[in-house]
């Protein structure tokens, strides 16, 4: 989503070198240049005025000290304020009440709101060993309620069933009395939406949030809708007292100027994003990450805290041991490899948080999720000791085996050599290869040296 944003902001470090201090005279042309690239990402033209002047104060004068070049003193301006824009810390929600916790979901039809309201909710029991109700409160959109009933059914979270020749604060207050009835953590109530804002949807859902009184009232927009994004945000928080925001479809093609301007239209922060269609697809939103990602710097820590969740720690431990020996790693332990990726949302949710320069190599290496699918379907296609035993595969395995994973003997060639070569670096890693690895990467890892 912030592909274009990040290569324009990334270009201002190349044109700023060899000067020992940042003046109005040589950031001239780079503001000019980070200007551009938030107005065609579609950030607000007032936030960009604001935010552009307040670099430029912060930048005036600012010594470019020890190893950095100009540019690189430039940018960890940028990305100071950038954070600051973006709300400069995460704010978790507020759960703090009497259970039942009322979380009141709102928002326009279309913005994906039903689907956010699972997710929430499954994070909510993962993460936070929360008990979870659902209900949903939309009876003017065909099959919304049934929506909801089947993610929730998915998801193994408990649902309060409704339909739709019910009033809303009826299902509303029957929900509330079933969920403090049952001992529930959370109540999520899914509300209805609308096409365009109207004043019957806005008095429907404040005369909702007055009946449950809740301690979250989240208001959901689709990060593809640009600046429509942030006026419609400002109209639901004239309307509401939020608590907060979640911006969903990030990983789609919008250029992502909602999520650098809503907190600042709204005063009201960013609390989760919505990164993916899947049920994990649903992260805490951390200011300073997001800059970093729309800087080129990646999320690593968002990455290090989804492999902590996803992975089978067990698995990893194995393979571990197996990379400290540099003896018995196999096409089994590249299988599992490739399923502990998946788990963390592939290939393409790697990239994302990776540094742009490795996430461009990945790239560039065509390991897409779906070649991810094709290798784990050849080795599904060999036998036990073929899996143990690489060097059994010759000629007439490798037909029999590209028949059975529908795939041509080609890929089963390109999948050996590719295990020969994750092979290879396992017993590099046992021989103390790890320093001479990390050498070569300095100077690709923004950091690293």
């Amino acid at each position: 989503m912030l592909d274009n944003l990040t290569q324009r902001l990334s270009g201002v470090i190349k044109n700023l070198r060899g000067q020992a201090r940042l003046t109005e005279s040589n950031i001239q042309d780079a503001l000019r240049e980070v200007r551009m690239a938030l107005l065609e990402a579609d950030v607000a033209l007032p936030v960009v005025k604001e935010f552009i002047a307040q670099v430029k104060e912060a930048a005036l004068g600012h010594e470019v000290v020890g190893n950095l070049n100009p540019g690189q003193a430039l940018i960890g301006v940028v990305h100071r304020e950038l954070t600051k824009l973006m709300g400069e810390h995460s704010d978790a929600l507020n759960l703090a009440a009497v259970p039942p916790a009322v979380i009141l979901m709102a928002g326009l039809q279309g913005a994906g709101k039903t689907t956010t309201t699972g997710k929430l909710a499954k994070l909510l029991r993962d993460q936070q060993k929360k008990k979870v109700l659902l209900v949903s409160c939309d009876v003017y959109r065909p099959a919304a309620i049934e929506q909801l009933r089947t993610l929730a059914t998915q998801l193994q979270i408990d649902f309060f069933t409704s339909d739709i020749s019910q009033q809303p604060k009826d299902i509303a207050f029957a929900a509330l009395d079933f969920a403090r009835k049952h001992h529930h953590d959370v109540l999520i109530v899914d509300t209805a939406g609308r096409l365009a804002i109207d004043t019957a949807m806005m008095e429907e859902i404040k005369q909702l949030h007055a009946l449950l009184n809740p301690i979250e009232t989240l208001f959901v927009v689709d990060a593809m809708t640009g600046q429509d994004a942030v006026n419609t945000a400002k109209a639901f928080g004239e309307a509401l007292p939020l608590t907060g925001v979640i911006l969903t479809k990030l990983d789609g093609d919008a250029r992502g100027g909602a999520a650098l301007s809503v907190r600042h239209v709204t005063g009201k922060p960013i609390k989760f994003i919505g990164v993916s269609e899947k049920s994990t697809g649903l992260e805490a939103f951390h200011p300073e990450r997001m800059a970093s990602r729309v800087l080129g710097m990646g999320d690593v820590l968002s990455l290090i805290e989804e492999a902590h969740r996803e992975v089978d720690h067990v698995e990893a431990e194995k393979l571990a041991k197996k990379m400290k020996t540099g003896q018995g790693f196999d096409l089994n332990d590249f299988k599992t490899q490739m399923v502990q990726m998946r788990k963390m949302g592939g290939m393409s949710a790697l990239m994302d948080k990776l540094p742009a320069q490795l996430g461009q190599a990945a790239a560039n290496s065509k390991v897409d999720d779906k070649a991810i699918n094709r290798l784990e379907g050849i080795i599904n296609s060999m036998t036990l000791a073929e899996r143990s035993k690489p060097e059994l595969i010759k000629a007439s395995r490798k037909r029999r085996i590209a028949m059975g994973a529908g795939v041509q003997v080609m890929h089963v060639n390109q999948l050996l050599n590719q295990f020969e070569q994750t092979q290879k670096m396992m017993k590099m890693f046992s021989k103390g290869g790890m320093a001479k690895l990390m050498r070569g990467m300095a100077g690709k890892i923004p950091g690293m040296r």
